[in-house]
């Protein structure tokens, strides 16, 4: 087996095509866009290059690709911890064979460790956590949503046998949009309904920059504290925002305002992957057709939850019932969607994962972030829990 640096274009497209072909009988599978990925390894488009970087590897038998995997580093300065260098693997794809995978797993730790780094968490993304993040260890009979891992069910063994611990892990809720809301719900919908302070809004693409702006002033009031999120600031806020623009649904993005201010957002987007599984990874001219047809016969019927958050002023009013319940009542009428997958709700965020049970969703997706300390000799902690 030979270990290959990535240094050619030849080899960066070896590293795109290597899961078409080792996918190629899996079912439920969904081949990601090759310029989403190209995009994480661009230092013109991705923001994570100004305070880190990454290396990249494909490992070869004979003249056969047999596996993959990415390294990053970030460093970060806080108010409170100071300096710090955070290690990461990610994009790792590889053939069920302990040795292969251990080396690429020593290729990455070797690299981070000489950039300073004291442990590597994988598989991440290099950069925000709401894409490729975490190795799926349940739901491999469910299609992945957009920009989410998918991975073969022996992976666990490959990442645990190397010495990799399970950090956190994140949930993925599903529910049938027609299905009753618990009685929870219900009353805390009531409670708020009888306060004239709240109110509720859904997005208006005719007053862009003014929704954006408050879905973003949530979003950091509500997020931020929580370990691995920054903060936005308004010009990253509505790029994202912007970028997702061509396909984003005003009736099914929601903010709770309290005497005009905004106090709770519900974001949700139609889950694209239900489109995008049909362009083969290209939106070239071919792949445009097929997804703008796809998209006007009305396939997708799959709502993909983005971003739920209450600012901690207003927590535990019964604002999330509220603005749950406003949601359902729209999707009940309009009746253009049919399920709804609310990701990336991690074991360390027991107050959402009620708030999730509280809906009536149940577990479809299991992705754990695992981390492998260079110092073996220390104490394993997983993340510690939000209260």
């Amino acid at each position: 087996m030979q270990l290959v640096p990535l240094n050619s274009k030849s080899e960066e497209k070896e590293f795109i095509q290597f899961p078409v072909s080792l996918y190629r009988d899996t079912q439920n599978w969904i081949r990601p866009m090759d310029a989403d990925i190209r995009a994480v390894f661009d230092p013109e488009k991705n923001k994570a290059f100004s305070n880190g970087d990454c290396r990249r590897w494909i490992l070869k038998e004979d003249a056969r690709t047999i596996g993959r995997i990415a390294a990053f580093v970030l460093r970060t300065t806080h108010k409170e911890s100071g300096d710090t260098i955070s290690g990461g693997v990610g994009f790792f794809e590889c053939i069920d064979d302990q040795k292969a995978a251990d080396m690429l797993f020593d290729a990455a730790r070797d690299w981070l460790n000489e950039q300073g780094a004291t442990y590597m968490d994988g598989p991440i993304n290099f950069g925000r956590r709401d894409k490729w993040w975490g190795l799926l260890t349940k739901g491999f009979d469910v299609e992945p949503n957009y920009q989410c891992n998918y991975n073969f069910p022996y992976y666990a063994g490959l990442f645990e046998n190397y010495g990799f611990k399970t950090y956190y892990q994140q949930y993925t809720f599903i529910r049938n949009v027609f299905d009753p809301l618990s009685k929870r719900l219900e009353y805390k919908s009531e409670l708020v309904a009888s306060d004239s302070a709240y109110s509720f809004d859904h997005l208006r693409l005719s007053n862009f920059e003014k929704y954006a702006s408050d879905i973003i002033e949530v979003y950091n009031k509500a997020w931020v504290k929580h370990e691995g999120v920054n903060e936005l600031s308004m010009e990253q806020g509505k790029a994202i925002m912007g970028q997702l623009k061509p396909i984003l649904d005003e009736k099914i993005i929601w903010i709770a305002y309290f005497e005009g201010r905004p106090v709770a957002i519900f974001v949700c987007i139609p889950e694209v992957n239900q489109l995008l599984k049909y362009v083969n990874g290209k939106l070239n001219l071919p792949g445009k057709l097929k997804f703008f047809w796809h998209k006007k016969t009305g396939r997708n019927k799959k709502l993909l939850g983005m971003v739920f958050g209450v600012v901690p002023e207003h927590q535990g009013k019964g604002v999330d019932g509220a603005i749950i319940k406003v949601m359902s009542n729209v999707l009940r009428t309009e009746r253009k969607y049919e399920i709804i997958e609310m990701s990336g709700i991690g074991d360390f965020n027991p107050k959402m994962i009620l708030v999730m049970r509280q809906v009536g969703g149940t577990i479809c997706k299991i992705h754990n972030t695992y981390r492998y300390l260079f110092d073996r000799t220390l104490p394993f902690e997983r993340m510690k829990s939000i209260r």
